[in-house]
């Protein structure tokens, strides 16, 4: 079975969305949380190859951070305190 992480939480409910992160966290590695939001969620919307990769000729948006979520998956969970970049389309946005 495969999971894609996603959130459905909207409006005033939205800062919350990177906790599910954490909570996925007790039960799943690290690794493998990261691919489910990246390269699986990119192969069950059939998507392969185009999203969730760093390729040429992908849609390449990344996220750059302070700290290793290999290691601490709340550098992902804390936006605020620990992103540090967005690039999106392969612009610096943030």
């Amino acid at each position: 079975m495969q999971v894609v992480y996603g959130s459905d939480l909207l409006g005033p409910l939205c800062d919350h969305q990177p906790e599910e992160f954490t909570l996925r966290a007790q039960i799943v590695p690290a690794a493998d949380l990261i691919r489910s939001a990246t390269t699986t969620a990119a192969r069950l919307l059939g998507m392969d190859g185009l999203i969730g990769t760093l390729t040429v000729g992908a849609h390449a948006d990344l996220l750059i951070v302070d700290g290793d979520p290999l290691d601490d998956i709340g550098v992902l969970t804390r936006p605020r305190e620990k992103l540090r970049h967005v690039v999106k389309g392969g612009s610096v946005v943030v």
